[in-house]
């Protein structure tokens, strides 16, 4: 909050709406004049320190989240909806983005609805189906932290520590006893095509054999989710207000799932390993009995008030660069707003160097750089018969808050060398990249005869 000044007019006149308090009275409630309330809630005036922390403590104001949760992906997808070719006339820098956000929060998130729903929308929206986009955005606006499910989780956690032994046996003994739930680890060939099924009439959770230890205890810890986060998941899916009734379904798995990982691993031990590890993910994939995934998915939720861990995304993906999961969290970074992927990142070589993590330092255009992980793994259930399912599952941070990661020690992330990468052929600018694909949106084509440059398309820069 220290390296720039907030703005945040319109966040504060909605608080102060929503409380139901007139401007004399709200400017009372925070120790200042009525006439400072009326010049920040003008945008003539930033919020001090001071006021940052008492509207925090008396209305639980979060400015963090400014801009966030009017527009999905805040300003990296406004960043992404403008650089739409219809655009490029304009010349809209990140600054007056910024800007926008700060000052007319509402505008801005008008605009990117229309934009979403207009047929011509970007590739990225094109190719996304509907019902995923509305519960990635749902997602979004939460900035994937659901502080409800952490704490109860987090209570459940203590319990079954309380009773002893490993969790998977704890959460066995807890849907035995107080659901008269069974389990049974079946043959792959009795179940060919299920990993977990619950059969309410046998009273049995049935589990693959195909399952690894800590997917046995994931999926073990959704059937307790769908039971006992019941009243908690439904409220948030009821307040998503879904349109399709599969998307409210998408993200109702997506919350039990997310209570799962929650019980795994506990915010706030999860945190202080995280702390005393240096976010070391192989050594926390061990310490919390969890898959490489589910450590990486955790690492986006650490948003709770007063405990925040690094802004992490995680996005994962297939041999051919479909996003099959991605998670802003609070990074908001456009590597995972956007559908395609620059082949020269690094999370592609993950596929080529098996059980490695791969560490890249990359740098996009608009000179933001990221320091991100990626590792290969295999789909959960795999056999090794046929061609093995296999996905990269990469996660990364803005590189000015990556030094306690203990994968970037000795790096000089602003100064080393970075790999200059883009959002995909079709929207990144940049010329002579001998890896290029196709031409960039908005930029005409150059043909020179008798010259053969290094990429395939030569078009105007800047």
């Amino acid at each position: 909050m220290a390296e720039r000044r907030v703005f945040a007019g319109p966040a504060v006149r909605k608080v102060r709406r929503e409380a139901g308090m007139t401007q004399a009275a709200m400017a009372e409630a925070l120790d200042i004049s009525p006439s400072y309330l009326n010049l920040i809630e003008h945008g003539q005036r930033p919020l001090s320190a001071t006021v940052i922390v008492k509207l925090a403590e008396r209305f639980g104001f979060d400015a963090a989240t400014l801009g966030i949760d009017a527009v999905p992906g805040g300003a990296a997808g406004l960043r992404r909806r403008l650089s739409d070719a219809r655009f490029a006339d304009l010349g809209i820098g990140a600054q007056e983005i910024e800007e926008w956000l700060a000052t007319a929060p509402t505008t801005a998130a008008a605009f990117a609805r229309l934009y979403d729903a207009a047929p011509e929308a970007g590739a990225a929206l094109q190719e996304e189906a509907p019902e995923v986009a509305a519960v990635r955005r749902a997602i979004e606006k939460w900035r994937n932290h659901f502080a409800d499910l952490d704490a109860k989780a987090e209570e459940l956690a203590d319990e079954l520590r309380l009773a002893g032994g490993d969790l998977y046996g704890t959460i066995s003994e807890r849907l035995r006893t107080r659901h008269q739930l069974g389990i049974r680890i079946l043959p792959s060939d009795v179940m060919p095509d299920r990993l977990r099924w619950l059969d309410w009439h046998a009273r049995q959770l049935m589990l693959s054999e195909l399952l690894r230890p800590a997917s046995r205890t994931f999926q073990a810890a959704a059937t307790l989710a769908q039971i006992e986060a019941k009243a908690e998941i439904d409220a948030l899916v009821a307040g998503a207000e879904f349109a399709e009734s599969a998307a409210a379904r998408l993200f109702e798995r997506h919350l039990v799932h997310y209570f799962a990982a929650a019980l795994m691993m506990p915010y706030s031990r999860f945190l202080r390993a995280c702390d005393a590890t240096g976010y070391d993910l192989l050594l926390l994939q061990r310490r919390f009995g969890a898959g490489y995934e589910q450590v990486a998915h955790r690492l986006t939720t650490l948003q709770r008030v007063g405990a925040r861990g690094l802004p992490f995304f995680m996005l994962r993906i297939d041999r051919a660069g479909q996003g099959s999961k991605r998670y802003a969290g609070a990074s908001q970074s456009p590597l995972v707003d956007s559908d395609t992927r620059c082949p020269l990142w690094g999370v592609h070589e993950a596929f080529a160097r098996p059980g490695e993590v791969i560490a890249d330092l990359v740098e996009l255009e608009d000179g933001s750089r990221w320091f991100t992980q990626s590792r290969s793994i295999a789909a959960p259930g795999a056999t090794g018969s046929g061609t093995p399912a296999r996905f990269a599952v990469c996660v990364g941070v803005d590189a000015k808050v990556a030094a306690p990661l203990i994968a970037a020690r000795g790096i000089d992330l602003m100064r080393s060398p970075a790999t200059p990468i883009g959002l995909g052929c079709r929207r990144c600018t940049r010329t002579g990249c001998v890896q290029r694909s196709m031409p960039p949106l908005g930029r005409p084509l150059r043909f020179r005869d008798g010259e053969r440059g290094v990429s395939a398309f030569d078009f105007a820069g800047d």
